[in-house]
This record gives structure tokens, sequence and C-alpha cells, in this order.
């Protein structure tokens, strides 16, 4: 089993930025892909940026690339999403997801741990 808890979400004007944690636990995170995906109401959730085991590969959906970066600290088993510029249309719960076998999945259903969520809010 994968525990994951999201931490540094918040409400942030337009333009701004923030930082979101995932510390993870229970399994040897070098060998776990991490993946952050959003939803806002009455959307389906949606892929935002991944990154392989070893950090080498690393994945964005359009809508956030040149404003998001992810990364990975192995020393303290925690995955960042850094967020620049953000937009209103940012505005969703954000869901850290690990995967413990292979790849570097894009979708929900590649993932097998899902953290409880933070919630990002983007005022206009």
């Amino acid at each position: 089993q994968v525990q994951l808890v999201e931490s540094g979400g918040g409400l942030v004007q337009a333009g701004g930025s923030l930082r979101l944690s995932c510390s993870a636990s229970g399994r040897t995170f070098s060998g776990l892909a991490m993946g952050w995906f959003r939803q806002a109401p009455g959307k389906e959730r949606e892929f935002v940026a991944s990154i392989s085991a070893n950090g080498a590969s690393i994945y964005y959906a359009d809508s956030v690339k040149g404003r998001s970066t992810i990364s990975r600290d192995y020393a303290k088993s925690t995955v960042y999403l850094q967020m620049d510029s953000l937009k209103s249309e940012d505005t969703a719960a954000y869901y850290c997801a690990a995967k413990s076998i292979g790849g570097v999945p894009t979708s929900p259903e590649g993932y097998d741990y899902w953290g409880q969520g933070t919630q990002v809010t983007v005022s206009s």
C-alpha cells in the first residue's frame, strides 16, 4: 500500500503561483511513477503532469505546459507541482497519484494509489 498526502492548495489571485506537495509513504518512493490530476465541479478528472520513477521522463497537459513544473525529492519522498501564471480555469481539486509498476501514465486509470486532494482556487 502507498499513502499519499497532498498539501499546498489555497486561494490565489490570477497570475499568482502555488506549489503543491505530495508526500508518499508505504513503499519505496524511487519505484513509483507519480502524477498530478485535477477535477473541477461537474467535470471529469483530468491529467496535469506526471514524472517517471527515475525522474527522467516528464509529461504535461497542454493546458499547463509552460506554466507548471513537476519535480520529485527522493530524500523526502515527495513530489511537487509548481504552478505559475495561474488562471481561473485552473480552479479545481488537485490529486496526487502513484503507480507502482512501470510506465508513466497520463490517464487516471493508469494509477494504483490516490491522495485525498487539495483545493486550488484562483480568483480573477
